[in-house]
C-alpha cells in the first residue's frame, strides 16, 4: 500500500493499479497482458480519485467503473469483494478531497458495486438473450435441413432409376417408387399394401423372407443378392437386392429399404458368355475346358465305367486348303452334329477339342455297345456324303474304363496318344490304350522334346564310320553319325524329324563334323546323309558355302547324300549347284522305284546309297530269293549308268561277298567297325 505522503502521486497511483491487479489475478479477465492490465486499472484509479474529489459528491460516476469490470469480464463475485477490499483500504491514501473521506469513500464504493452488479445483470440478460437466439437459429437450421433432406429423399425416391420400396416389418409395402412399377409393369399405387415377397418368383420367395427376418432381428445388418421379380405377364425379371434396416427417432427398428437394380441383360450376356467359355463356337459342342471338367465328374461318379474316344479327321487338311474354310468349317458342323445322334441315346459328352479333332466320353450301361461296335457306328455316321459331296473317315485312340482315380491329365494324354498311334497305321485306323507302348511313346516325346535343348548346350555327338572299299577293305571315307544320350545315328535322326529340329540337328552336324574334318591328316573324304528337311532348305548352298569358308575344309573333301523321297519333292537344283562349286552329291534311302531312277538321271548324281531297312531285310533273306534277283537288276542298271553303288548295313561277310556280286564298290556297317569319335580315329 502507498503511504499519504508519497511524494509523487502520480507514482503512488500507479502503485495502487499494480496492487489491484495482483488482487485480480485469477479472478477471472478478458484477454489482457499484465502491462495492459495495469494500463487498464490505472484508467479506473484516475476515474475514481476524480469522483472521489468532485465538489460536490456525485458517486454515480463510480458505476462506470463497476460497469467497465464486467465489461473486462471480471465478472465474479471474488472479484468485487477483493477490489471492495482494496479500493476501501486505498482510495483515501490517494485521495485530494474534502472532509468526511470516509463517507466519500463508503459512496464510491457503493456506487461501484451498484454499477457492477447492474453490469453483471445487463451482461446475464444479454447473455440469455444470445442464447435464446442461438437456440432459435439452431431449431431454424434443422428445420431447414430437414425439410430439404425430405425433399431430396422424395427428389432420389422417385426419380431414382432404381426401383425402391419402403416395407413395415410384416413385410407389407408402405410405399414404392416409379421405378419398380416399370420393372413389374404395374402402378405403384397397387403395390402399396402388397406383401413384397409376393412379388418375387415363388421359388425364391422362402429365401428372401429368412434373410429379411435376419435384418429385422439384427443378425445382419443387410443383405445383397440376386433374384427374379415377376412380371404381371408372367415374365422374369433378373434384379440385384440391396435390403437394409431403417430405424425410429429411439433406435427400435421400423421399416425395411429395398432398392432393385434390373439386370436381367447383363443376367442374359453372362449366361451367353459362360456358354461360349464352355462350348466351341463353331459346332456348340463342349469345348475342351468343359468337356475336361465334366470328364473328370463322369470318370469319379461313374458306376459301370466310362469309355474315352479322341478322333482326329482323316486329311481334313485336304478339305480345308481344296474347297475353302468356309465348306471345311460347314463340314466340321455336320461331324458334331453326326457324333451326337452316335450317342443320343447314351448317357454321354461330346466336344471339340482341337481344330479337326473331338471327343467322346460315355458312361456305360448295360445297353452300351462294345467299343469295336462304338468305332464303328463313328465310321458309319462319317462315311456319309457331307458338304459339297465330302466323305470323311477318322483315326480313333480308345481308353476303356479306366481307374477311377486316374488323373484326368493323364487319361487325356493317354488317349492322345493312342490316337496317335492309330494315325501312323494309316485312314479309319483305331487302338486300345496299350499301357507299355504309351510309356514308350511318352519316353520317345519327351527325348524329342529335350533334343533341341541338348543341342544347345552342346551335348551332342559327332562320330564317325568308316566307308571301306569292298574289294580291298581300304577305308576310302568316313561317313558323319550323331549320338547323343545313348541313341545311334538312326534314333537321333528319327527324334528330331519327330520334334521338328531336324533341320537345326543337320545343318550343326553339317557344321561340326566339316570343322573336325579340316583338321584330319591326309585326304580323307567326309561323307554326311542329309535329313529330309536338309535337303530340301533353300538355303542348303549358301550353308554348305558358309561351312567351307570357315573351316577350311576343301569342297573336293566333302559328299553329300540327299534323301532320295525328299529329292523328288523339292523344287530347286541344290544337287547341281553343288556339284558345280565342287562337292560330290549322292542319293540315300535309295530305293529303286521309277520315279527315284528318273531323279537318278536328272541330278547327276555320283553315288547311290540304298536304303537301310531294305538292305537288313536283304541280309536275312536267301541270295535266290526274289528280293535280291530285284536288286541284282536295280544294281546292274544303277552301274550301267556309272553311278557308284554304297552297301549299307554290311553286317556279316556273307552279306558283304553279296554286295560285292550286285556290284557295290563301296561300303559301311558293322563288319568294318561302327562309328568312334573323332579323337579314336
Amino acid at each position: 500500500m502507498v503511504g499519504a505522503g508519497s511524494a509523487d502521486p502520480a507514482a503512488g497511483r500507479r502503485e495502487l493499479a499494480r496492487a489491484w491487479a495482483r488482487e485480480l489475478k485469477g479472478a477471472g479477465r478478458g484477454p489482457m497482458s499484465p502491462a495492459e492490465l495495469e494500463r487498464f486499472l490505472l484508467e479506473l484509479v484516475e476515474l475514481l480519485l476524480d469522483v472521489l474529489g468532485a465538489l460536490p459528491l456525485k458517486a454515480a460516476g463510480a458505476a462506470e467503473v463497476g460497469r467497465r469490470l464486467v465489461a473486462a469480464r471480471f465478472t465474479g463475485a471474488e472479484a468485487l469483494r477483493r477490489t471492495v477490499l482494496l479500493l476501501g483500504r486505498s482510495l483515501a491514501e490517494h485521495a485530494d478531497s474534502p472532509e468526511p473521506l470516509a463517507e466519500r469513500v463508503t459512496a464510491v464504493l457503493a456506487e461501484l458495486s451498484a454499477g457492477f452488479a447492474e453490469a453483471l445483470r445487463l451482461d446475464a440478460l444479454a447473455q440469455q438473450e444470445e442464447v435464446r437466439l442461438a437456440l432459435l437459429a439452431a431449431r431454424q437450421r434443422v428445420e431447414r435441413v430437414l425439410r430439404l433432406s425430405e425433399a431430396r429423399f422424395r427428389e432420389a425416391f422417385d426419380s431414382s432409376a432404381l426401383g425402391i420400396a419402403i416395407t413395415d416389418l410384416r413385410g407389407m409395402c408402405v410405399r414404392a417408387n416409379d421405378s419398380l412399377a416399370r420393372m413389374l409393369d404395374e402402378p405403384k399405387e397397387v403395390l402399396v399394401g402388397r406383401r413384397l415377397v409376393e412379388l418375387f418368383h415363388p421359388d425364391d420367395a422362402a429365401p428372401l423372407g429368412a434373410a429379411y427376418r435376419a435384418v429385422a432381428v439384427g443378425r445382419v445388418d443387410q443383405f445383397r443378392e440376386q433374384r427374379r421379380l415377376v412380371r404381371v405377364d408372367g415374365d422374369p425379371v433378373w434384379v440385384h437386392l440391396a435390403v437394409s434396416l431403417l430405424r425410429d427417432g429411439d433406435g427400435s427398428p421400423a421399416f425395411h429399404v429395398t432398392m432393385a437394380e434390373d439386370v436381367s441383360e447383363l443376367h442374359l450376356l453372362r449366361r451367353n458368355l459362360d456358354h461360349q467359355l464352355l462350348h466351341d463356337a463353331l459346332t456348340g459342342l463342349s469345348n475342351r475346358q468343359h468337356f475336361t471338367t465334366r470328364l473328370e465328374v463322369m470318370l469319379r461318379a461313374s458306376r459301370a465305367g466310362i469309355t474315352l474316344y479322341q478322333l482326329d479327321l482323316d486329311a481334313f487338311s485336304v478339305v480345308n486348303n481344296g474347297l475353302g474354310h468356309a465348306t471345311g468349317d460347314r463340314v466340321l458342323v455336320e461331324v458334331a452334329r453326326r457324333l451326337r445322334g452316335v450317342v443320343e441315346r447314351e448317357e454321354a459328352l461330346v466336344a471339340r477339342i482341337g481344330g479337326d479333332e473331338f471327343a467322346l466320353v460315355v458312361d456305360n450301361s448295360p445297353t452300351t455297345p462294345r467299343v469295336p461296335a462304338m468305332v464303328e457306328r463313328v465310321n458309319a455316321a462319317l462315311a456319309g456324303p457331307l458338304e459339297s459331296g465330302v466323305e470323311l473317315s477318322a483315326a480313333i485312340g480308345v481308353v476303356d474304363r479306366p481307374a477311377a482315380d486316374w488323373p484326368v491329365a493323364d487319361l487325356l494324354r493317354a488317349a492322345d496318344s493312342t490316337l496317335r498311334r492309330a494315325k501312323s497305321l494309316g485312314t479309319r485306323q483305331w487302338l486300345p490304350y496299350d499301357r507299355v507302348a504309351e510309356a514308350r511313346s511318352r519316353e520317345l516325346l519327351g527325348r524329342a522334346a529335350r533334343l533341341p535343348r541338348a543341342l544347345a548346350a552342346d551335348e551332342v555327338e559327332v562320330e564317325y564310320q568308316p566307308v571301306v572299299d569292298l574289294a580291298t577293305g581300304q577305308r576310302t571315307a568316313l561317313l558323319a553319325r550323331v549320338r547323343w544320350d545313348g541313341l545311334g545315328h538312326e534314333e537321333c535322326a528319327e527324334l528330331a524329324e519327330l520334334g521338328g529340329s531336324s533341320l537345326a540337328l543337320g545343318r550343326w552336324a553339317l557344321e561340326r563334323a566339316a570343322q573336325e574334318a579340316a583338321t584330319w591328316a591326309g585326304a580323307v573324304p567326309l561323307h554326311v546323309e542329309l535329313s529330309p528337311a536338309l535337303t530340301t532348305d533353300p538355303d542348303l548352298v549358301a550353308s554348305v558355302s558358309r561351312v567351307l569358308a570357315e573351316t577350311g575344309l576343301a569342297p573336293s573333301a566333302l559328299s553329300l547324300r540327299l534323301h532320295t523321297r525328299a529329292a523328288l519333292a523339292a523344287e530347286d537344283d541344290n544337287a547341281q549347284v553343288l556339284r558345280d562349286n565342287g562337292v560330290a552329291t549322292g542319293l540315300w534311302a535309295f530305293n529303286g522305284g521309277q520315279a527315284e531312277l528318273s531323279l537318278v538321271d536328272a541330278l547327276e548324281v555320283d553315288a547311290l546309297v540304298f536304303e537301310p531297312a531294305a538292305a537288313r531285310r536283304l541280309a536275312g533273306q536267301s541270295t535266290e530269293g526274289l528280293l535280291h534277283r530285284a536288286m541284282d537288276g536295280l544294281a546292274a542298271v544303277v552301274r550301267a549308268a556309272g553311278v557308284e553303288i554304297v552297301a549299307p548295313c554290311v553286317d556279316s561277310p556273307e552279306n558283304l561277298e553279296w554286295w560285292r556280286g550286285a556290284g557295290a564298290t563301296t561300303g559301311f556297317g558293322d563288319l568294318f567297325g561302327g562309328p568312334v569319335a573323332s579323337y579314336e580315329l
